[in-house]
């Protein structure tokens, strides 16, 4: 029997199911049945509880059980037989004038949309590329010494300076009043690498061991302390003990507690090169897939199913809640997170899903085993035990699943950079990096 779907507005439609009562009731009877030769009352044996006392019991629950699946193999059997692609859950609700001998529900809910893809050899897109200088290499063997450097005691005379790590007391007021988290006794910090406000190091930068100071100091509007973002305080600081770091020489034994069993200097800097040519690798293809994927949404017409981007919204919600948790923040999961803050976010992420899905089956963009291994691979590289990493990720659907998604954006990125004005751009190591 032909299905009438009912268009109400974009992409929701509704349709009427018919259920017969008989059906309804033998299956509500069957069930009870079942029930019976299992139930256990006080009062009777096992089995020999009275059909009456069962059906008084648990008859209601049944018949709401019985109708709700019966309602839920209509609805599958009407959606199937009008070949519509349901976005989200529906919502189904009783309806008057039912034909004798049957009762009446009307379903509401969303299809998928169709999604339209514009002519990509006319959307424009930069694609960067980027290597590996000797300085990148240079600034990352300067931090592989300061991870291991050690620091001693400066002479009384001598002032701190930059690179210096200091032990101070200092007491912060605001209006000459105490403020939470404004006092400190014995606090450590490396003056000249950013670890305290600039006016706080410049107080300190200079002084010597013993001496006392009072500087003010003016929180910015945005200071993650919400309370003191904004305004000026006062601090007294003392000056306890001014410690010299002294960097570690690169020498064979530096370079064999790196693990590099040759103990050379050049091939440490060959691993460093190797390494950073990965982390550049991944950072390209990022960056390159954003402005792909940024292009091929502004070539996309189609409608967005509310369910589908509720439903995003209450993932993002529960992805904050668990961060907090991960954080170590108390009741994280009770945290008021306003729902609107991801709305934005929802929708991209449900349009982008829609229109990469409608581009992969058109164009076959599947990701391929041979690519899926080939990109597990790829990440185990960097492991001290690449086998191990490799049988982590096949032993898990989910986490195959992830790599399989992300093969195919990067089957996406590929296409819509073979179709699309592609404009190639250099940019500096220093630049890429930082960009996250």
């Amino acid at each position: 029997m032909a299905v009438n779907v009912e268009t109400l507005e974009k992409l929701e439609r509704k349709i009427t199911l018919e259920l017969p009562v008989d059906a309804i009731q033998k299956e509500v009877e069957a069930r009870l049945k079942r029930m019976q030769r299992q139930v256990k009352m006080d009062g009777f044996r096992p089995g020999k509880v009275p059909m009456s006392v069962v059906a008084q019991r648990y008859g209601y629950s049944v018949q709401y059980e019985v109708m709700n699946d019966k309602v839920g193999e209509a609805f599958n059997a009407a959606a199937n037989e009008a070949q519509l692609r349901i976005a989200g859950q529906p919502r189904i609700s009783e309806k008057d004038g039912a034909a004798e001998g049957t009762v009446a529900f009307e379903a509401v809910f969303e299809v998928f949309p169709e999604v339209k893809i514009g002519d990509l050899t006319s959307a424009e897109v930069e694609k960067v590329t980027a290597e590996v200088d000797d300085a990148a290499i240079d600034r990352t063997l300067d931090i592989l010494r300061k991870q291991r450097r050690t620091f001693n005691a400066r002479g009384a005379d001598e002032a701190a300076a930059d690179g210096d790590r200091v032990t101070i007391d200092f007491e912060g007021k605001i209006d000459g009043e105490p403020f939470e988290g404004g006092k400190a006794t014995g606090f450590q910090f490396l003056v000249g690498e950013g670890q305290m406000l600039k006016e706080f190091e410049d107080a300190v930068r200079g002084m010597k061991v013993g001496e006392s100071k009072t500087f003010p100091l003016n929180f910015p509007e945005d200071y993650h302390g919400k309370e003191v973002a904004g305004k000026q305080a006062d601090f007294l600081v003392t000056l306890n003990k001014v410690e010299a770091q002294q960097l570690p020489e690169v020498d064979e034994a530096f370079v064999k507690s790196l693990g590099i069993a040759e103990g050379t200097v050049d091939a440490l800097r060959a691993d460093i090169k190797k390494n950073l040519e990965r982390e550049v690798k991944f950072r390209v293809l990022a960056r390159n897939k954003a402005a792909a994927m940024d292009a091929l949404i502004a070539k996309a017409e189609l409608d967005l199913p509310k369910a589908s981007v509720e439903a995003e919204v209450q993932r993002l919600v529960e992805g904050a809640r668990a961060d907090l948790k991960q954080r170590g923040i108390k009741d994280a999961d009770k945290a008021p997170i306003p729902a609107e803050l991801f709305q934005e976010q929802a929708e991209r992420r449900v349009r982008l899903g829609l229109v990469v899905a409608e581009l992969v089956n058109t164009h076959k963009l599947h990701a391929t085993p041979e690519q899926i291994d080939a990109h597990i691979t790829e990440l185990a590289a960097s492991y001290e035990s690449p086998a191990d990493v490799v049988r982590w990720y096949k032993s898990d659907n989910r986490r195959l699943a992830e790599v399989e998604a992300i093969v195919i954006e990067n089957n996406v990125t590929e296409f819509v950079l073979g179709q699309a004005k592609v404009t190639d751009k250099t940019v500096g190591f220093e630049e890429l990096m930082g960009q996250a």
